[in-house]
């Protein structure tokens, strides 16, 4: 006796949910943070801001102790980002992962599939260095300027420190 080919499917579906679990459940959600550093294996004079905000970053600047700015070259803004996660065994990319499960046997069964949205934004700046040599002797006298916001609303102004430059090369 032949069995149904979506009696197959439901009979593996537990062992599918136990091994996407296996990886120890879900990963953790963002949480509002504005960070500034040197990248390891970057570039030793850009200074790079991600900041995860409920506020779109709109302008970073680096100011100088003698009171001078540098203007980030440019913000990457990603609001509410998605993300889709599951099994997807659709090879027609207009079908947005919402294909059918290629089992043996199994005929026309829909793939598990799932999608969201973070209520929250992601930014990311770059701000170079006019003279690195000076930022390294005085680092700790620099400070970053970070403007949040869409206009027409209230912008919300915000500083921080200036990360310490990585170690010198020797």
């Amino acid at each position: 006796m032949r069995r149904n080919p979506l009696a197959r499917f439901a009979s593996l579906l537990p062992l599918l949910l136990v091994a996407a679990c296996e990886g120890g459940g879900l990963a953790p959600l963002p949480t509002e943070s504005v960070s500034a550093g040197f990248p390891p294996h970057g570039l030793a004079d850009v200074i790079v801001i991600d900041a995860t905000d409920r506020l779109p970053l709109r302008q970073a600047v680096l100011i100088a102790p003698d009171g001078s700015v540098v203007p980030a070259d440019a913000v990457d803004v990603n609001e509410r980002p998605r993300f889709a996660s599951g099994l997807s065994a659709s090879s027609d990319p207009s079908h947005g992962g919402l294909g059918e499960l290629s089992l043996p046997g199994a005929i026309g069964v829909p793939a598990i599939h799932s999608e969201g949205q973070l209520l929250i934004t992601m930014s990311k700046a770059s701000i170079p260095l006019p003279d690195a040599v000076a930022y390294r002797r005085d680092w700790q006298h620099y400070r970053i300027r970070l403007d949040f916001g869409s206009p027409p609303g209230a912008i919300e102004t915000r500083e921080i420190p200036a990360p310490e430059p990585l170690p010198a090369a020797g």
